[in-house]
């Protein structure tokens, strides 16, 4: 049976009242005992005291000495002695001839060294127990003693006022730590069940505690712990959302103890540690014992007052870095991070910078020759003004390459600006139509559109405009003469309408740069150097701006010859 809290502290307390009651009466009767007795002694060395002056004036012998018992207990004995221990006096004896010397009585040997001495023992005369008193008075010992009968030893005895007092206080004591221990019980049981509901996340209100200390200090712990489990929660939830962002994290992240054992990873971190380890590996504390993570090591063996380090690695082809961060505590994480992808974006970005200013270059080193032709040389007027007029194409190429460039960044980088409304894709189509009209006839090529007059597509007017007119400008520019291009829908599903942009012109006779042909400033020889014209990012233009509405484009080839785009816009 389990006990309750009052029912140990009452026994508690029982035990210790009880221990302390016995202690109190070992030490405090053998005292009494002791004091009664000094008091009894007192007694006995005032009747020494009168009879030896008595005994002084009118000698040792019987003559006289019997008139002096009648101030005295009749159960008295008298006996006066010399140093020696000789007998010359005792009341209860008549013939002293035959009585042996007292010096080895123990009451004599104490008198001798301290002046009084007594004792209880049985005489030797009177065969019976006794209590003996001897004082050393002059040149004589005066011993008394009292036959140590049921009275004596009743004043001996010390008080049953004294147990009696102390029982009755023990008692009292009982009850008040048995009452105290109950109402202290209840305030802490009142406490228990409050912290037990608050552990099992129940409703519950504060416990109504004595009106006391006892209960003022219960509730300040009912509240301190009401609390503690609330922040107890919030923390748990914390805790609950920190793990689930490192398991959703884009970075690869473990945490180690101060003796480097694994305290939590994410999936993510085993899956970079397997591409940079030799072995495939299930256990995240492999990283430390890699060769390719050596750096990391030394730092945690060396670390000088250090707290992060950073450091690089490249393998497989890809680039990964790697952080290490101490906590106050000394635990410390490991973070993973794949930079392949920003790696290749800077290699991109190195590329198409190349890339712009080798296009750039084009044109102003061409209109630059011709206007330094014109300036140092006296040409007549034909000749100057056909050198001006290929300054202005030149310009021309690079006005639309500024242009181009322009928007590819916008469409990156501001998107936002663009804003969307129900687009009529036919009227749309003849807009581009009509405003390429002169270079189609140019080139004697022929658009046609099969799209349906009642179709909306949701997007961006402008941006629209300038996928069709780059995809017409493609043709004009790179497939040949005498073409007709066809433009259709063959298919709406999902609120997205799909369409088909086909030539019959000269296509890509090598399929492989098929796959690159929306790469920025991409050109194939062979009718798409820089003499045919255009930017080199009409199709860049168009990719981006059909991926900014949410749809796809691919290219092929078409049976026969010429190319075929098929791509998909939402409608409305």
């Amino acid at each position: 049976m389990k006990w309750s809290f009052a029912r140990k502290l009452t026994l508690s307390f029982c035990l210790i009242l009880v221990v302390f009651s016995i202690s109190l009466a070992v030490f405090e009767l053998p005292r009494e005992k002791n004091h009664k007795r000094e008091i009894m002694e007192e007694r006995l060395d005032s009747y020494a005291e009168i009879i030896y002056p008595y005994f002084l004036r009118h000698g040792f012998g019987r003559v006289g000495q019997d008139s002096l018992l009648h101030f005295f207990p009749g159960n008295l004995r008298i006996t006066v002695m010399d140093n020696a221990g000789k007998v010359l006096y005792d009341n209860r004896l008549d013939d002293l001839s035959r009585t042996e010397n007292h010096a080895g009585r123990p009451e004599i040997q104490k008198a001798a060294k301290t002046g009084k001495g007594s004792g209880i023992r049985f005489s030797a005369s009177t065969h019976q127990p006794c209590l003996y008193y001897a004082k050393r008075l002059g040149s004589h010992y005066i011993r008394v003693a009292l036959p140590y009968d049921p009275q004596i030893r009743r004043l001996l005895k010390p008080g049953g006022a004294f147990v009696y007092c102390l029982l009755i206080l023990s008692a009292l004591g009982l009850v008040f730590i048995n009452c105290t221990a109950r109402r202290f019980g209840r305030a802490i049981k009142r406490l228990s069940d409050y912290a037990a509901a608050v552990n099992k996340n129940l409703p519950v209100d504060m416990p109504d505690f004595p009106d006391d200390e006892t209960g003022a200090v219960s509730r300040q712990i009912a509240e301190d712990y009401r609390r503690l489990k609330e922040s107890e929660m919030k923390l748990s939830l914390e805790h609950r959302k920190l793990l689930m962002h490192i398991q959703s994290s884009a970075e690869g992240i473990c945490f180690f103890t101060p003796d480097r054992k694994v305290a939590f990873y994410n999936g993510l971190f085993l899956q970079y540690l397997n591409v940079l380890s030799d072995h495939i590996t299930v256990d995240a504390s492999a990283i430390l014992d890699e060769a390719v993570f050596s750096d990391v090591v030394a730092f945690l063996d060396d670390r000088k007052d250090r707290d992060y380090f950073e450091t690089s690695f490249r393998k497989q082809g890809k680039f990964f870095t790697g952080r290490v961060n101490v906590f106050e505590d000394q635990n410390f994480e490991i973070v993973l991070n794949d930079n392949t992808r920003q790696e290749q974006n800077k290699l991109l970005k190195r590329e198409l910078t190349g890339n712009i200013a080798h296009e750039l270059r084009t044109p102003v080193t061409g209109i630059r020759g011709y206007l330094e032709t014109i300036l140092d040389n006296q040409l007549d007027r034909r000749k100057e003004r056909e050198f001006v007029s290929k300054a202005y194409e030149q310009i021309i190429t690079l006005s639309e390459l500024i242009r181009d460039m322009t928007l590819l960044s916008k469409i990156s980088e501001s998107p936002g600006s663009f804003h969307f409304k129900p687009v009529a894709l036919h009227e749309l189509i003849d807009k581009v139509k009509s405003d390429l009209d002169e270079a189609l006839r140019a080139k004697d090529i022929v658009v046609r559109s099969s799209v349906p007059r009642d179709l909306c597509i949701m997007g961006n007017e402008s941006l629209l405009y300038s996928v069709f007119r780059n995809l017409i400008d493609n043709v004009v520019n790179h497939a040949g003469e005498s073409l007709t291009v066809e433009i259709s829908q063959y298919n709406q599903k999902e609120n997205f309408a799909y369409f088909s942009f086909a030539d019959n012109g000269a296509g890509v006779k090598n399929e492989k740069h098929l796959s690159r042909l929306f790469e920025r400033f991409y050109r194939i020889e062979e009718g798409r150097t820089r003499d045919t014209g255009g930017s080199g990012l009409g199709l860049s233009i168009v990719k981006n701006g059909i991926a900014f509405h949410g749809g796809s484009i691919s290219v092929k080839n078409r049976l026969g010859s010429g190319l075929e785009f098929l791509f998909s816009l939402p409608v409305k």
